[in-house]
């Protein structure tokens, strides 16, 4: 008897696992876990900004790397699963799309934050070298996508360099002793100085460094829920996976540093704001190393589609205008927002038209 019921626990499980799902619940999942996302980003930000005063960090560095990888763990989860699920195009354009959406999410930060241009008062050598690194991954990822289509052990050369490209970009982004550019320091700019901690002044380090892992570990959960529902959606919708992977995978996945972004301007973090976004993009370009790897069909470089690729320039595109918008620096822009919160607000619109038609 309790064999049997062994077996029908083990059945039950496999078919969450690894089955279908019906359409009703994966859509009551998928927000969900979206909605978990939202609720352990918010904590995520007052913890990141914390723990970067008490290491010494520096709200860039920390932002861009600790935070990023927390931030972009969701993301890596949904690319893996896709991918290993033979949904190479559901991985990539998560990946991708990802780096789109939360690029949007400077706009919304800098809605959020009055006083002046978001970029203005976020002036951070380090965050404009890691837009530079962000646009140097998704240069190699297309590369590899042309390139000849070469793999060992499944795995495309590009992903090996780009992981080496992001170490080597990290190496030079933290070797600031003697930088040879800086920004010019205004009356509204916002310099990156240890806050006053109030509700966690008696709490030890590890104390939040366990937490900060902690949700974390929910936000992983999550972002494996969100995979599995988007796969439902394609399977029984007749939505494109460019669409779904990229706009419904692609919010979600951009969720954390979005929130985190707009939780930080509001405690006054605006570089850890700013840091989280590229962070985690340049991140997230590292999704589709990950996706390589768990892709046992061959490259997940050339199983990406006209749809993918398209999105992989749109993200260069926003990239580009975001790295525009800090070496400006304008103090007041177009709709309070600054003429690169409006074109990122244009060229995502303009993407999500394309890839739903």
């Amino acid at each position: 008897m309790s064999e049997t019921a062994s077996e029908i626990v083990s059945e039950i499980v496999s078919e969450i696992v690894t089955g279908q799902w019906p359409l009703g619940w994966s859509v009551a999942l998928f927000l969900a876990a979206g909605l978990l996302t939202v609720v352990g980003s918010i904590r995520l930000a007052m913890l990141g900004d914390v723990l970067a005063d008490r290491t010494g960090r520096g709200e860039a560095l920390f932002g861009a790397v600790f935070f990023g990888l927390v931030a972009s763990l969701s993301g890596i989860v949904m690319t893996a699963v896709s991918a290993a699920d033979h949904h190479p195009d559901l991985a990539y354009s998560n990946a991708v799309g990802g780096i789109a959406a939360q690029t949007l999410a400077v706009a919304a930060a800098d809605a959020a934050y009055r006083r002046v241009n978001l970029e203005h008062a976020a002036a951070s050598l380090p965050n404009l070298l890691f837009g530079c690194l962000l646009i140097g991954l998704l240069g190699l990822a297309l590369m590899g996508s042309f390139s000849p289509e070469v793999t060992v052990a499944g795995v495309h050369p590009v992903s090996v360099v780009m992981v080496a490209f992001y170490w080597g970009g990290l190496r030079l982004i933290s070797d600031r002793s003697r930088p040879m550019w800086v920004a010019v320091r205004t009356s509204d700019t916002v310099p990156d100085r240890p806050q006053a901690e109030e509700a966690t002044r008696g709490r030890r380090t590890g104390s939040l460094w366990a937490e900060f892992l902690g949700i974390a570990g929910a936000v992983v959960v999550g972002g494996w829920v969100v995979a599995r529902a988007a796969e439902t959606f394609v399977a029984l919708t007749g939505l494109r996976a460019g669409f779904v992977g990229a706009v419904l995978m692609g919010v979600v996945n951009a969720l954390p540093e979005t929130v985190t972004a707009i939780a930080a301007v509001r405690r006054g973090a605006v570089t850890l704001a700013i840091a989280a976004v590229i962070g985690g993009n340049c991140l997230d370009a590292l999704n589709l190393v990950v996706g390589d790897l768990a892709y046992r069909g061959g490259s997940l470089y050339h199983a990406a589609e006209p749809d993918q690729l398209f999105l992989t320039a749109g993200a260069l595109v926003m990239t580009t205008v975001l790295l525009g918008g800090l070496l400006v620096r304008q103090e007041r822009g177009w709709l309070r927002l600054g003429f690169d919160g409006v074109l990122l607000i244009a060229l995502y619109a303009a993407t999500v038209v394309v890839l739903a038609f």
